[in-house]
């Protein structure tokens, strides 16, 4: 039996964490949440993550700078963007700058788990990575 697969959410909306903690924690994921994006570069968890799930748009650090901070330390888990407030240039920033996928809130449970699923498989480096 394998693993399973952790996954690090940061997002500031407490409601947002509990809810994807639930959903990712059935589906069969380890979850970690962060409400902000320092909190979670301080974090144990850091290198064990195999997927971040994180709002564009938190105080202090906002999720395209997590994103880059990550790089920069040279952690490459792969990156899921999520927002409230979509917008087609940061959009293009996020996808620019390496996210799996950039989801708009409210977003369906099955378009998620299929963004981790893709995530997930080009961590592994598989087909479509």
């Amino acid at each position: 039996m394998s693993t399973p697969s952790v996954i690090s959410v940061v997002d500031d909306d407490a409601s947002v964490r509990a809810a994807m903690n639930n959903l990712l924690r059935s589906r069969g994921y380890v979850v970690h949440t962060f409400a902000s994006a320092e909190e979670f570069l301080q974090s144990p968890h850091l290198d064990t993550t195999c997927c971040v799930i994180a709002d564009v748009q938190m105080s202090t650090m906002n999720g395209l700078e997590l994103l880059a901070s990550m790089r920069r330390r040279g952690h490459t888990a792969p990156f899921i963007f999520i927002t409230a407030f979509p917008d087609e240039s940061v959009r293009a920033r996020a996808l620019k700058a390496g996210a799996t996928c950039f989801l708009a809130k409210p977003f369906a449970a099955p378009s998620l788990i299929k963004c981790i699923d893709t995530a997930l498989e080009q961590q592994r480096g598989g087909v479509g990575a």
